[in-house]
This record gives C-alpha cells, structure tokens and sequence, in this order.
C-alpha cells in the first residue's frame, strides 16, 4: 500500500490535505490563527498487536464531523498553571520548543502536554497520572486556590495527579489556511500501561471509542493528516528504541511541507 505521507507531499496543492484557493485564505487568513492544541495517542501493547485508542467525532461537530480521531483539542489557559506529578523529559521539551510559534517556553510545553491529557480525560474517561505522596499540593498558583478548568478539578477529585514523565512527542500538524478551525496541534504518544484509572464521566465529543490495531485503523473514516500521522506512529512502534526525528506537516507559502524536527 502507498505510504499515504508520500501522497501528502506529491503535488502543490495535494489532495490529502484539501488545500483552499487563494481567495478562500485571504477570507479567513486575518481571523484564523492556529490555536495550541495537543492530541493523546495511547497504546495498548498487552496483546499480539498493539491497539491504539481512537473515537468517531459527532458528525454534528464543525471540526472533521463523523471522522476517527486521537483524543485532544485546543489548550485552555488552566492548562499552563497545572501542576503535575512529572515532567516531559529534557529531549521532549527540547523538540517541542523548536519553530514554537509565538514565545516559545517550557511552561507552553507543560501546557500542551497537559491538554492532552486533559483531553483525554474528558473524551475518553481514562487518567493519565498517579496518586501523590503524601503531603502533595494539587492546587496550583496560590494556596487553597482549585484549578481553573473544571475538568482539571474532576481529576483531582479522583485522588490522582497528571504525569508528564511518559508522554513522548510523536508529530506536529497545522490545519491548512480556510478552515473552519486551525490549530497548531502537537501529538503525544503514550503507552496505555501508563493510565490509572477509567472515569465513567465523560463527554459525548467522541462515539464508537476503542482500541483498533493498526490495520483496523487503516480502514476507518480518517483525517488525511491523521491518517499520515498513523504511518509515523507505525514506523515508531517499529523501531521503539530508535531515535526518530519528529514529522512536522504544513503548509506554507502555498505549498504543503513535511519536514523532520530533529
């Protein structure tokens, strides 16, 4: 099967990525900023083959409606006060920081890590975090003050703090101008060992929520960026102990990019 990342990459205005005409970007181009965002992508490797979560967007939603997506979405600003058990390891945040748009620093890095699970706590009901020692502060900013996101205060209240010690950053994607969102968004990958705890409380963002092997995954109803991101995390679980630059796909000056942030 063609690599569908090659596809991406074949033409100046490449199909996979639906790129807008020149007069559909200069509509959009003054009020459409990519927004921070961050996607989780875990992985069940307990049996033969690994088995990644993934659910169907409601076909309502204005974003990719009815398509197969990893849990994430945009970074709220309760995110970059979150204070968390464990942080992104040296190298993570070293990548992260690199072509960070804006003011790149370690607390955005935090942040986007962060949204990622937060977001995968709400889509997904499944948490990413441990319990505290004793003694532990949760709350962050000022004494007694209770996190600003209220889906930050859920998971507190479940007795767990975010972990960030096993997130590894796995690709970057900006939406192409004209759409109806843009987000910068940031991929994690974890392994499923790493959650601690299923909530029943979650939201209705996602349907038809489960854990599909990569060739099941191949045949669902799939973002085109997503889709190549699959083949990235295919060549990931691969070569596990490999040092594998970070896929970084966009558009710029018209024409689709995939480069390497290494």
């Amino acid at each position: 099967m063609a690599d569908p990342r090659n596809r991406l990459g074949a033409a100046s205005s490449p199909a996979a990525l639906q790129a807008p005409s020149e007069a559909g970007v200069k509509a959009r181009q003054r009020t459409l900023r990519p927004k921070d965002a961050a996607t989780l992508v875990l992985v069940d490797r307990s049996q033969h083959e690994p088995r990644i979560l993934m659910g169907r967007r409601q076909p309502t939603q204005v974003f990719l409606p009815d398509k197969y997506v990893f849990p994430g979405g945009r970074v709220d600003r309760g995110d970059r006060t979150m204070p968390s058990l464990t942080e992104l390891a040296a190298a993570d945040q070293d990548l992260l920081l690199r072509e960070m748009k804006g003011t790149p620093s370690i607390a955005r890095t935090r942040a986007l890590a962060l949204a990622a699970i937060r977001e995968t706590f709400e889509e997904a009901g499944l948490i990413l975090g441990a319990r505290p020692p004793a003694g532990t502060s949760k709350a962050p900013g000022k004494a007694g003050r209770p996190p600003a996101h209220e889906s930050w205060q859920r998971f507190l209240a479940t007795g767990y703090m975010p972990s960030l010690s096993g997130l590894t950053f796995l690709a970057r994607a900006i939406t192409p101008p004209a759409r109806p969102r843009r987000y910068d968004t940031r991929f994690f990958l974890a392994d499923a060992s790493a959650l601690a705890q299923t909530s029943a409380n979650r939201d209705d963002e996602l349907r038809d929520l489960g854990w599909f092997t990569l060739d099941e995954i191949r045949n669902l109803d799939l973002p085109n960026i997503t889709r190549a991101i699959v083949e990235d995390l295919a060549e990931r679980l691969a070569a596990p102990d490999r040092n594998i630059p970070v896929p970084y796909y966009r558009f710029e000056h018209g024409s689709f990019r995939r480069d390497l942030i290494t």
